[in-house]
């Protein structure tokens, strides 16, 4: 039973995602109780595979009894198990947070669903053609998803989203082609052991495949400079899509990203090839200051925490290049801890928006007082970002910056530190401007449920969405030696420098 849970993790939102779209005939509001029980449902099976991983080892399930590596197989390991946890914790909690904010159709709740399948099948894969069809649902719903909102500029980002997007899948799949060709397998293990066989690290095939599958993955992670669908995307969506997407998409494309780094092509052909190696570090450097100054010149909030995504993914995806384990503990901290942090800011801007209008940097002036425990859960949100201890945050970054220093990558430890002077700035003037500036917008002077005066209410359900996102990105700081121990055993042997 335990070996199956990985198809029903992806088959459930599929099925459950079909239903509010008939449901939708008889009530608008029948899509929310159904997605509701859909993703309970996840969350428990995600943490009994978890808990099965973290016990017993890696679980493997071959779909329709086809072995690999001609069939399908769904792998999930410490990593992924992690991974699969996420998404299903965070969908359920974005999904409370949706219940009041909306939107409250049932082809949304279709989308929402699907997109949940989509990025759980990215993170059980075992395949690398499986993960590019994964890659494209996940692709297709959130495209449908950022346009749900009711202004014309979120059709206008959707759109760039759809093209850019895309192109990313498109180079990936080429790059599949290449892999193919070389090997004849598009198994992840098949494919680690053929390559190993090969020993031909340097060859044309293997390194083209290599160069188009890790380019197309960066476009749907978002590194400077493939990341100019996000801004638009995340600033233009519904507060609930902004908080979803910004969560969880390019989460777990990062995370597909260090699977093929390290399940796929090994740390063998890193060490083998320090070109391919130097090349993702660099471009994940360039990433981490881009994305820090660009965050620092915006004044829209939504957009700023943009911005600030292309560096804090710069900053993981730099962890995993490093490959040592270190450096690996404090990418996956890091990815997962931001995850957390991200989806909670963006629904506290939603929640601010929404009782006061605020949408801008010099309009959160005063919003402490206004809405303090949502001021409270955003500042204790960015204040983990930067990386202020006992945050997950600092630990994500530390462990990072040790693995860089054990490896005596210097130029990589002078970007880290740099690119949290950055962080700190822009955080630190949001703080500012909540707490100590006079309040230039009226607003309410609690966070009761209220409507203002576009008609839009607060509800304490989206309000608690908050405080438990920046409850837990202090509380995940506990987790991080068990998470440690499960990584390490099952992991493939990361370098030792």
């Amino acid at each position: 039973m335990i070996e199956q849970i990985p198809v029903l993790l992806v088959v459930l939102p599929i099925v459950g995602g079909a239903i509010p779209l008939v449901a939708s005939l008889v009530s608008e509001r029948a899509g929310w109780p159904v997605a509701t029980l859909t993703l309970v449902v996840q969350a428990g099976l995600a943490g009994l595979l978890a808990w099965t991983v973290s016990t017993s080892g890696t679980v493997s399930y071959a779909v329709g009894g086809f072995a690999a590596p001609y069939g399908i197989e769904l792998v999930v390991d410490g990593l992924s198990g992690a991974v699969a946890v996420l998404v299903a914790v965070v969908s359920l909690g974005v999904l409370a947070y949706a219940r009041q904010a909306g939107p409250h159709s049932g082809p949304f709740y279709g989308l929402y669903l699907l997109l949940v399948a989509g990025l759980t099948g990215m993170t059980v894969t075992g395949d690398v053609f499986n993960l590019y069809v994964f890659l494209e649902i996940t692709g297709l719903a959130a495209y449908g998803l950022v346009a749900s909102g009711r202004d014309a500029s979120a059709a206008v980002a959707a759109l760039k989203y759809l093209i850019i997007g895309t192109v990313g899948a498109s180079l990936y799949l080429l790059g599949i082609g290449y892999l193919l060709a070389a090997t004849g397998t598009l198994n992840m293990a098949d494919l680690a052991a053929k390559l190993g066989e090969m020993a031909a690290y340097d060859s044309t095939l293997v390194l083209t495949g290599f160069g188009l599958m890790v380019g197309g993955l960066t476009v749907k992670v978002a590194l400077f400079p493939l990341h100019t669908w996000q801004p638009d995307a995340y600033a233009n969506a519904p507060d609930t899509v902004s908080a979803f997407i910004s969560a969880l998409v390019s989460t777990v494309s990062a995370y597909a990203l260090a699977r093929l780094l390290f399940s796929v092509f090994t740390v063998e052909f890193l060490a083998a090839v320090p070109v391919a190696r130097w090349a993702l570090v660099g471009l994940a450097c360039v990433s981490i200051i881009a994305g820090s100054a660009l965050a620092v010149s915006q004044d829209s909030v939504q957009r700023m925490l943009a911005y600030s995504s292309v560096s804090q993914f710069g900053l993981v995806v730099a962890g995993f290049a490093i490959a040592t384990p270190l450096a690996v503990v404090g990418a996956t901290v890091h990815l997962l801890g931001h995850a957390v942090m991200k989806g909670g800011l963006f629904a506290a801007t939603g929640i601010i928006e929404r009782k006061t209008g605020a949408t801008t940097v010099n309009g959160y002036a005063g919003m402490g007082s206004r809405v303090p425990v949502s001021a409270f859960a955003f500042a204790v949100l960015s204040l983990a970002m930067v990386g202020v201890p006992p945050a997950v945050g600092f630990v994500g970054k530390w462990y990072i910056v040790l693995g860089a220093v054990n490896a005596e990558n210097w130029p990589v430890v002078a970007v880290l530190l740099a690119s949290t002077l950055l962080t700190l700035a822009y955080f630190a003037r949001l703080v500012e401007r909540l707490y100590f500036a006079e309040p230039t917008i009226h607003a309410e002077p609690d966070e009761a449920p209220v409507t203002d005066g576009s008609g839009q209410a607060v509800s304490f359900g989206m309000i608690a969405v908050v405080v438990v996102a920046a409850a837990l990105a202090v509380a995940l700081t506990a987790a991080v030696p068990e998470l440690q121990r499960v990584l390490e055993e099952t992991l493939p042997p990361l370098l030792n420098q």
